[in-house]
C-alpha cells in the first residue's frame, strides 16, 4: 500500500493540484450527505414528481446561460478569482435557500442560483489542469472522486438522524453543515491556489475587451470543435453521461423509496456501501488501469451501468440484496468511467482555448440535457421504473461511443 501509485501521487502533489485535492473533502462530504435525499425532501414538502423534473429542467436552462458566460468570465477575471466568487454564489447562497425551503418556489429559486456553478466548473478545471503534468491527470481526478467518497464514513449518521428526527429537520441540518464546510473550503482553497500561466495570458489579452466582445470570439472556437473528431466524440460521451446521471441523481431515491418501498433512512446505508466499494476499487484497480488506453475500462464501465439500471427496473419491492448488487455495479462503473472521461475531455481541447472550448461544450451538453428532466419526470409519473429504462438505452449508446472514440484515437495515433 505504501508503494501504491495513487498514494505516491497524493504525497507528491504540487502546485494548484495540492490545495484543490486537499480541500475537496470539505465540499464532497456535505454534498454527498444531503444529495441522496434531495428528491424525497422535495416530496416531503409537497413537490410532485413532474415538478421535480420541471425544477431540474429550469436549473439546466439557467446552467446554459452561465455556461455560455463561463469561458469569457474565466478569461477576464482569471481562474482564481472567478472560482471564489461563483463558488460562493452558486453553492453557499443556494444551500441557504434549500435549508429554509417551504414549497416549490424555494426550490426553483435555489435551482436558478445553483446553476451558476457552471462558471466555477470551467475556472476550477482550468486551475487544476493548466499547470499540471498530463500524465498525472487520471490519478489526480481519481483523488478528486475519492475525496467525495470519504462521506462513506459519515453517511450512516444521516440515516440515524432521519430515524431520530425525521427527514425534513435532518435535511435542514445537513444543509446548514454544508454551508459552513463548503464556504470554508472556498476561502481556504482560494488562499493557496495561484493564477495559472495561461490564465495570466488570457487576462492580459481580454483586459480591454468588453465581456460580450469576448463572447463574440466563440464563433471561431465553435468551428474548431466541429472540425475535431476527438473533441466531438468526447463531447458525445459527456452528453450521454450527463443525461443519465441527471436522471439517476433526480429519480433514484424516488424509485427506491416509492416503488421498491425501501425506508428513507436506509438510503444512507446504500450510499455507505457504494462509497466504500468505490474507495476500495480506486486503491485496488486504479493503479493498475490508470495508464491503460481509455477504451477497455470505459467500455466495461458502461456495460456495468446497463446491468445496474436493468436491476433497478426488474427487482421486486423490498429486495434489499438485489438493490445492493445494483448499487455496487454502479460503483464499479463510476470508477472505470469518470476519471478517464474527465481526462479525455481536457486532453482533447486546445490548451490555449481550454476555457472557451469547455464552456461551449458545456452549453451544448446542458441544452441537449435540459428536456430530459421534464421527460424523466413524466415517465416517473407513469411508472417510476421508466426513467431507468431510458438510462439503459443511454448507457448502451455510451458503450458504442467508447468504441468509436477508441477508433478515432487509434487513427490519430497512426497519423501522428
Amino acid at each position: 500500500m505504501i508503494n501504491n501509485p495513487l498514494i505516491n501521487t497524493f504525497r507528491n502533489l504540487k502546485g494548484n493540484a495540492k490545495p484543490i485535492v486537499f480541500t475537496e473533502p470539505l465540499w464532497g462530504i456535505p454534498y454527498f450527505l444531503y444529495s441522496p435525499y434531495v428528491s424525497v425532501y422535495m416530496l416531503a414538502l409537497g413537490v410532485k414528481d413532474s415538478q421535480i423534473g420541471l425544477i431540474a429542467t429550469i436549473g439546466l436552462v439557467f446552467q446554459i446561460f452561465f455556461a455560455l458566460l463561463s469561458g469569457a468570465i474565466t478569461d477576464k477575471l482569471g481562474r482564481k478569482r472567478t472560482t471564489l466568487i461563483f463558488d460562493l454564489l452558486s453553492w453557499s447562497v443556494s444551500i441557504v435557500i434549500w435549508a429554509i425551503a417551504r414549497d416549490i418556489n424555494y426550490f426553483i429559486l435555489a435551482a436558478i442560483v445553483n446553476a451558476a456553478w457552471r462558471v466555477p466548473s470551467t475556472s476550477w478545471s482550468c486551475l487544476l489542469v493548466e499547470d499540471t503534468p498530463q500524465e498525472q491527470l487520471v490519478p489526480i481526478y481519481s483523488w478528486i472522486y475519492i475525496s467525495g467518497l470519504l462521506v462513506a464514513f459519515f453517511s450512516p449518521i444521516a440515516g440515524l438522524l432521519i430515524r431520530w428526527y425525521s427527514l425534513v429537520p435532518t435535511m435542514r441540518g445537513l444543509y446548514v453543515l454544508a454551508f459552513v464546510m463548503m464556504t470554508f473550503k472556498f476561502v481556504i482553497m482560494n488562499h493557496y491556489v495561484k493564477e495559472t500561466r495561461q490564465g495570466l495570458v488570457r487576462m492580459q489579452e481580454t483586459r480591454d475587451q468588453p465581456l460580450f466582445a469576448v463572447l463574440g470570439e466563440y464563433r471561431g472556437v465553435f468551428s474548431h470543435i466541429l472540425r475535431s473528431p476527438k473533441i466531438l466524440v468526447a463531447f458525445s460521451i459527456w452528453l450521454v453521461l450527463a443525461i443519465s446521471m441527471m436522471i439517476n441523481g433526480t429519480f433514484w431515491a424516488v424509485n427506491v423509496t416509492q416503488r421498491l418501498h425501501i425506508p428513507d433512512q436506509s438510503i444512507a446505508y446504500y450510499q455507505f456501501a457504494r462509497s466504500i466499494g468505490m474507495l476500495a476499487l480506486y486503491f485496488i484497480f486504479m493503479p493498475r488501469i490508470s495508464l491503460l488506453p481509455f477504451k477497455k475500462p470505459m467500455l466495461v464501465g458502461f456495460i456495468g451501468w446497463v446491468l445496474s439500471q436493468t436491476l433497478l427496473v426488474v427487482i421486486p419491492a423490498q429486495n434489499y440484496g438485489l438493490l445492493l448488487v445494483s448499487v455496487l455495479l454502479e460503483a464499479v462503473s463510476s470508477v472505470l468511467v469518470n476519471p478517464f472521461l474527465d481526462t479525455m475531455v481536457v486532453r482533447s481541447v486546445d490548451p490555449q482555448e481550454r476555457a472557451r472550448i469547455m464552456a461551449l461544450m458545456a452549453v451544448v451538453v446542458i441544452t441537449l440535457t435540459s428536456p430530459f428532466g421534464w421527460i424523466a419526470g413524466r415517465l416517473s409519473e407513469m411508472n417510476r421504473a421508466l426513467p431507468f429504462v431510458l438510462n439503459i438505452a443511454l448507457f448502451a449508446m455510451g458503450a458504442v461511443l467508447v468504441v468509436i472514440a477508441g477508433r478515432v484515437d487509434d487513427n490519430e495515433s497512426v497519423v501522428e
